[in-house]
Order: structure tokens, then C-alpha cells, then sequence
């Protein structure tokens, strides 16, 4: 039986860092005005009628698989995903990105799948790539990192940070498109020390390793603005690193219960039975086939799933809003309650 913990991970220790780092960060400008949006998905200054939303994140241990396959044109995707995916949970667009290659050492064809990843996923995000930094680093890096900033805007009357969710509601399940860009660590401790498996073994339902590792994060951008525009959204969650605990960034006066799952992906199931990995360690590593909650009124989920449908993803009501136990995520799954705490 394996942990993420195991793997190296301890999300509970991460909780506790930065808590550390924030309750030491005290200073503002006295001429800008922040958003309250503590403990969001993002951060938001005044502008005028807006607010400026700054994101920033990065591709983690998902470029470790990167190298083993040498194969470099869908990390760029992930990490550009990783931001803007953030930053449309308080319902802001984003515009512009900026980017940070640090390397050990780096070549042009690499260089160019690198570009090649960071082009489709500005043109399936819609922004620019504004600019960006790329640093050679042999004593302090080894391999490569990518990360990235984005900038993203909202009307100050339209900005979606979960308060008007209330009892009755009900939360909209967005297929992932695996993996994502979460649980890489534990993934790789499984099918590679574990298992000892190879990056290019076949899988039993017919990808091999690699294949399912790098298929790049969705970017949930274009529908879920849409949605934003359409239907009264009361908010908005990326399912990343800790899977459905992220639902509590959102309001922590209600109870989000995930009671009606569609069948969890393949790679998660392989991940699962070659680790010998407990239920409840599977939901706080991974998505398990949710990328992206969206929680509406009761009669507004019909149109949600339409239009996430019209981008081909597959859509659920995988859930509801209930007033007790207050700021916790149960999932019901194999007869039993997992609680996320």
C-alpha cells in the first residue's frame, strides 16, 4: 500500500508552509486595493471597473516524465492550463502570459517542441504569450522547469467567489483528460519503482504509460466563460493537487457532496491496483476524472452540461450543496464516505 506522502508529497505539510509563508507577507501599497479573496484560486487588484487577476503555477514532476520520454510539446499545454484554469474560477478572462524556462542544460529541438506546446495552448487558452525568461542554471537545476504567470480581468460586478452558493445547489462535473498535471510524484513511484515498469509499457486498455502521463491538462477556458455568460454561476473550482478538497476554496459555510461519479478513468484504476493505493488517498492525490466543478442553481445544470458538451466534453451533475457538515467535501463512492478534510 503506497501514499502520496510516500512518494514524497505530504499535501497537509504544504497546507501548513504556506500558511507559514503567507502570515509573514504583511505589506501593502496604501494605493491599491486588493480583492478579499483569500485563499482563492487567484489573486485581484482594483482597476477602475476591474479587477487585474494574477495567476502563476507550473508543469511540477510532470517534466520528469517529459525527459524520461523525450517528449516536450504537451508540458507547455499543462502549465499554460494550470494558470488560466485558475484564474477563470473567480470568472475572470485571461489575456496574457508570461513564461520561465530554467534548465540545466538545452538544446533547439527541444527548445522548439517547448514553443510548439506553448503556441497550441495560447491558441486553445485565446491569449498572448507576452514574454518570458529562460535562464541556464547547471548548479541549481537539473533537467528542466517551466512555469508561467498569467494575467486575467474581470468586471468588479461579475467577478464569482463562491458566496452565493447555498443549500440545494448542485455541483457540475467537467471530464479531465487524465491525469492532469497532479499526482505525477506517486504516479511514477507506482509504475516505475513499484511496478518497474517501463515509459512506453502498454497500459491493459491500450495506451502505453507515456501516452497517458503527457496528455495534456484541458483547458477549460472557452466553455466555462460561456457558461459565466449564460446561466448564473456561483462558483467555479479547478480540481488539482488535493482533487475535490478545492471545493472548499469556494464557501466554507456548506457541505459539498460528490454522490453521483462517473466511472473513474483507466489510469487512475491502474494506478490504484498496481500501488495497492486506499480509495481516500486516490481522491486527495487526484482528480479522478473531474477536472473542473461548476456549481449552478438546480434547473441551470441541464444548460451547463449542454454547453460543456458543445466544446466535446463530457459533462455530470456529480453532486450537491447541503448545509451541514459545514466546510467539508464526502464523497460517496463504493458504498462508503470518504471525507476530505
Amino acid at each position: 500500500m503506497v501514499t502520496y506522502k510516500d512518494a514524497g508529497v505530504d499535501i497537509y505539510k504544504e497546507d501548513r508552509v504556506i500558511k507559514a509563508l503567507i502570515s509573514q507577507i504583511t505589506f501593502k501599497r496604501d494605493d491599491i486595493k486588493p480583492a478579499e479573496l483569500e485563499g482563492h484560486y487567484a489573486g485581484a487588484i482594483e482597476f477602475g471597473d476591474y479587477y487585474l487577476v494574477l495567476c502563476t503555477d507550473g508543469v511540477g514532476s510532470k517534466m520528469i516524465v517529459a525527459e524520461m520520454a523525450k517528449k516536450f510539446d504537451t508540458v507547455p499545454i499543462d502549465m499554460i492550463a494550470m494558470n488560466v484554469n485558475d484564474a477563470i474560477c473567480i470568472g475572470a478572462e485571461p489575456v496574457a502570459l508570461v513564461d520561465y524556462l530554467a534548465v540545466e542544460d538545452i538544446d533547439e529541438e527541444i527548445a522548439r517542441q517547448i514553443g510548439k506546446g506553448l503556441n497550441e495552448g495560447a491558441k486553445e487558452a485565446n491569449i498572448n504569450i507576452i514574454g518570458g525568461e529562460t535562464a541556464t542554471l547547471p548548479h541549481m537545476i537539473k533537467g528542466i522547469d517551466l512555469a508561467g504567470t498569467v494575467l486575467a480581468i474581470v468586471r468588479k460586478d461579475q467577478i464569482i467567489t463562491g458566496k452565493d452558493i447555498k443549500p440545494g445547489d448542485v455541483i457540475v462535473g467537467l471530464r479531465s483528460s487524465g491525469i492532469h498535471s497532479n499526482g505525477l510524484s506517486l504516479a511514477r513511484k507506482v509504475f516505475f519503482e513499484i511496478a518497474g515498469m517501463d515509459i512506453h509499457d502498454e497500459l491493459p486498455h491500450g495506451k502505453t504509460i507515456a501516452e497517458e502521463l503527457l496528455t495534456p491538462t484541458r483547458i477549460y477556458v472557452r466553455p466555462v466563460l460561456e457558461m459565466i455568460k449564460k446561466v448564473k454561476v456561483k462558483g467555479l473550482a479547478h480540481i488539482t493537487g488535493g482533487g475535490f478538497r478545492k471545493l472548499r476554496r469556494l464557501n466554507k459555510n456548506v457541505a459539498y457532496i460528490i454522490d453521483n461519479l462517473p466511472e473513474v478513468l483507466p489510469i487512475f484504476k491502474e494506478i490504484q491496483r498496481l500501488g495497492n493505493v486506499p480509495d481516500e488517498e486516490m481522491f486527495r492525490t487526484f482528480n479522478m476524472g473531474i477536472g473542473f466543478c461548476v456549481i449552478v442553481d438546480k434547473e441551470d445544470a441541464e444548460k451547463v452540461i449542454e454547453i460543456a458538451n458543445s466544446y466535446n466534453i463530457p459533462a455530470f451533475v456529480i453532486g450537491r450543496i447541503k448545509e451541514e457538515p459545514k466546510n467539508k467535501v464526502i464523497v460517496k463512492y463504493k458504498g462508503k464516505e470518504i471525507h476530505l478534510d
